[in-house]
């Protein structure tokens, strides 16, 4: 397709700048671009993390996100504040009511808590040109809710994804064009820095010889598809700055799967408490897809080390020749997956997720596994359970122990505090 082809469109990414940590300063009467705010879950234990930091106290301490609660230095200056996620979410919603003010609700698409798509494209003159309209929007939000925003403008939601991510979040404005593609687009390396590309496809990318989104661009589409199917062709056309979705549409459809990370309270050393909380996670995962009726084929495990170990981890996939959604049977590939590369280091993050997915009326009954089927109705029963009395109302035993974290975690809102 020819670039005079492709549709022109006007759209918006926007993101609320450090909106976590902006919305603690602005909940504590403070002022967001010049308060020294960290947001910490749990001040209690040394070794929480910083989920959020104000642009001041990046600057002036270092700390940023993922900063450990005891690397942060004693200064009164610093504010340490906990995170209410119920107000994050209240406020979200408002600003969301906020921008329907000057576009059609079906014009706004909410990507994350803090971060929307908008599509300009038939928004009438009213305000005047779209550049304005955009200028009218951030003022609004900066005097009802004392919160600044960054925006990158694009003809379709990759590239303005792309100009918000590498450009206006150090701006605060930015738009990518067609045109800018060679220039601003195929320069980016390493490819993990692109958005839509993971660790994994770009050790893969690397190991063909292709280290930059130019290479990648470059590259023959059936060589792609080959290797990597219809998300090949998707990424060779990301890559020359190609995105047909629709507002709202997932920009890679090729990844859809699955998952749950988790930063652990403190270090886990034990084997039998790692399982423990691992043995949890693929209790949520399999519960999710099966309300979504789905199964996956490819379970993925990555265990972070702590830095009292000097970090490092693994990360490993194992692929099953029929799709599940049962918990056991997920946790049974993490099991293996786990045994044959954990070394024996103190655990602090755990991520878990299931591809490779397919409708559930598609697996297989089989013929050596003559009770497949009750532990699906099984499996289901605990679910409804769950989501009718909460998920203390049925869990496993070890979920009862202190190496166990899901109960405590029940009574959290994105894993924060209400």
């Amino acid at each position: 397709m020819r670039m005079k082809e492709l549709p022109e469109r006007t759209i918006v990414c926007l993101d609320m700048r450090g909106f976590y940590a902006s919305c603690a300063a602005i909940r504590e009467g403070l002022d967001p671009l010049t308060a020294h705010i960290a947001v910490v879950g749990n001040q209690e234990r040394k070794g929480s993390v910083v989920l959020a930091a104000s642009p001041q106290m990046k600057k002036d301490f270092g700390v940023k996100t993922g900063t450990r609660l005891f690397e942060i230095p004693d200064d009164p200056r610093i504010r340490l504040l906990e995170p209410k996620m119920e107000f994050f979410l209240r406020v979200s919603m408002a600003i969301t009511e906020l921008i329907a003010e000057f576009v059609p609700k079906d014009a706004v698409h909410v990507y994350s808590v803090d971060e929307s798509f908008i599509d300009f494209t038939n928004v009438g003159l009213l305000w005047g040109d779209k550049e304005t309209l955009i200028t009218h929007i951030q003022d609004a939000l900066l005097r009802q809710f004392g919160l600044p925003s960054a925006v990158g403008v694009g003809p379709n939601m990759l590239l303005a994804k792309l100009a918000l991510d590498l450009d206006a979040k150090q701006l605060g404005f930015a738009k990518w064009t067609y045109d800018d593609v060679p220039k601003k687009l195929w320069p980016i390396a390493p490819l993990s820095k692109m958005w839509g590309i993971g660790s994994r496809t770009e050790q893969t990318f690397n190991s063909m010889g292709i280290f930059s989104v130019g290479d990648l661009a470059c590259t023959d589409v059936k060589t792609l598809e080959e290797r990597f199917g219809i998300l090949g062709h998707q990424l060779y056309q990301h890559a020359n700055g190609i995105d047909l979705s629709e507002l709202g549409s997932p920009i890679v459809a090729g990844q859809v799967s699955y998952g749950k990370g988790q930063i652990l309270y403190r270090d886990y050393i034990e084997t039998d408490e790692i399982m423990t909380i691992i043995l949890e996670m693929c209790e949520d995962i399999a519960m999710r897809i099966r309300q979504a009726r789905r199964a996956g084929r490819t379970i993925h495990l990555s265990v972070g080390y702590s830095k009292t170990a000097f970090g490092g981890g693994f990360s490993r996939s194992r692929s099953l020749e029929e799709a599940t959604n049962e918990t056991l049977q997920i946790y049974k590939v993490c099991q293996v997956i786990f045994n044959d590369h954990f070394h024996n280091k103190p655990v602090r993050q755990i991520s878990i997720s299931i591809g490779s997915l397919e409708e559930e009326s598609s697996m297989q009954l089989s013929l050596f596994e003559v009770q497949k089927w009750e532990k699906r109705r099984l499996g289901a029963a605990m679910d409804q359970i769950r989501n009718k009395y909460g998920y203390s109302a049925i869990y496993r035993a070890v979920s009862g122990t202190e190496a166990g974290t899901a109960i405590a975690r029940t009574r959290l809102i994105g894993g924060h505090q209400k």
